[in-house]
Order: structure tokens, then sequence, then C-alpha cells
């Protein structure tokens, strides 16, 4: 078993009486005003600028800082598209909520809409679930994603499916570039680089690190061939850009 440093220590005994207790407070405090939010008929950017203060406060409490390359690759306002990025762990959600900078849904898995209070607040964000078992559950999601374009939303998808159980990047799933192909919209390729150090998967208790997100300039599918070849090939493209972002792992 290793060994504790007394940084660790002092860490842990500061997570738990402090920021562990922060942490829980802010998620129950910003599920509850997404699912009031969106009964009570507020504005989407009300519920977008709640979720991105709970994200900031999460990575502040865990004393995580985060570095953003590329800013000037972020598309306009009223040009949405399809953002894929590597899942190195769960505080990949509260980076990008928090620093991405463009307004997204989330495509997640179905099962997420069981967790307690936060499926409900997903749900009331209008987040697109999609079970992977069910082939009527794809041709829904491109509708749900449809509608979100049309409101100027961009669709954020971690095309390797799940969090890496080792740090290294895994083969990426055709589904985020089919659906890109469908909606004719281009990729953006996001490179998560630090949040495996933050808290890998199958633990629970962060480590205070920094984490740097890189945002490459965007690409069409039309420019990787013609359909249906363009989608691996837009896929291979995405995952060595976003590769190209990561520390060699020896």
């Amino acid at each position: 078993m290793k060994s504790l440093t007394l940084g660790r220590i002092v860490y842990l005994i500061y997570f738990f009486l402090i920021g562990g207790p922060l942490l829980v407070l802010a998620t129950i405090v910003c599920c509850l005003t997404i699912i009031i939010a969106s009964y009570t008929g507020a504005p989407a950017s009300f519920i977008s600028r709640a979720t991105k203060l709970w994200s900031w406060t999460c990575l502040a409490v865990s004393l995580c800082r985060v570095e953003v390359r590329g800013r000037e690759n972020l598309p306009t306002s009223d040009a949405p598209c399809v953002v894929v990025a590597n899942h190195q762990s769960a505080y990949d959600i509260f980076v990008l909520n928090a620093y991405i900078g463009i307004p997204f849904k989330w495509v997640m898995k179905s099962e997420l809409r069981r967790l307690p209070l936060v499926g409900k607040a997903c749900e009331a964000a209008h987040f697109i679930f999609v079970d992977e078992t069910r082939v009527s559950s794809i041709a829904q999601t491109i509708e749900d994603a449809k509608k979100v374009l049309a409101t100027g939303n961009s669709i954020f998808i971690f095309p390797e499916g799940s969090r890496t159980e080792t740090g290294r990047l895994t083969r990426f799933k055709k589904g985020a570039f089919v659906m890109a192909s469908e909606l004719d919209v281009p990729i953006l390729p996001v490179t998560i680089d630090g949040a495996f150090e933050v808290l890998p998967r199958g633990t629970y208790l962060p480590h205070p690190r920094r984490v740097v997100l890189t945002v490459h300039p965007a690409f069409h599918m039309s420019e990787q061939g013609t359909p249906p070849a363009h989608i691996p090939a837009s896929a291979r493209l995405a995952q060595q850009t976003i590769a190209s972002a990561l520390p060699a792992k020896g």
C-alpha cells in the first residue's frame, strides 16, 4: 500500500472537513436550481450559468487549477458543432462546463438518468440521453440533437464512451461522427490533460492538480472523404488530434 505524504494527509483532512462537504452542497444546490428553473420557465442561459458556477465551485474547493489553450479555435455562437474530447476522469465534466466557453448540451448514457437528483437535473437541463443497446434510440438521439442545434447550442460527446482506466487514450467509437455527419456540422476536438491525475477511475478522493484544456481547430467531415468512409476517417483524425496534446506514456 502506498504511503501517504504529509501534503496528502493535510489535503485529505481539508477535503473531508471543508472541500468535500462544499462540493456535495454545491451539487445539491445546482441540481435543485436547475430543476426549479426548468419548471418555472427560466431561460436556458440561466441554467447554463448555474452549471458553470457549480463546476467552477467544485474545481475550486478541490484546489484544482485549469489552463485553457487554443481559445481562438472556439466557434462563434451562431456556428454550433459536435465537440469531442478524451475522457480521463469524472472531473472532465467540471473542467468542460466551467471553461469550454461555448453553450452546449451533453450526450450521455441513459443509465445516468437514474442517478438520484442529478439525473432529474440533467433531464431538466435538456441533456440528450442515448441507450446504446437500442438501435431506435440512435434515431431519437439525432432528432433531439437537431433541436439542440436549432437553439444555438453545440453537442458534446466523449467518443471513447467511458472513462479511461489507465490514463491512456482508447479507441473512439463512431457514434459522435455519425451524428455530426447526419447533422452536417463540424467536429471540434478538445484535449483534456491532467484530470486522470485528479481522480483516476475507481477512486473517490481527488488530488489537487493542474488540468490543461486544449481546443483544436474544428474540421468538416466532408474534408475526410465521401460517405461512409468519412466516418472512420474523421474518428481517426479526431483521435490523432486529441492525442497530439497529450504527453507520451511509456
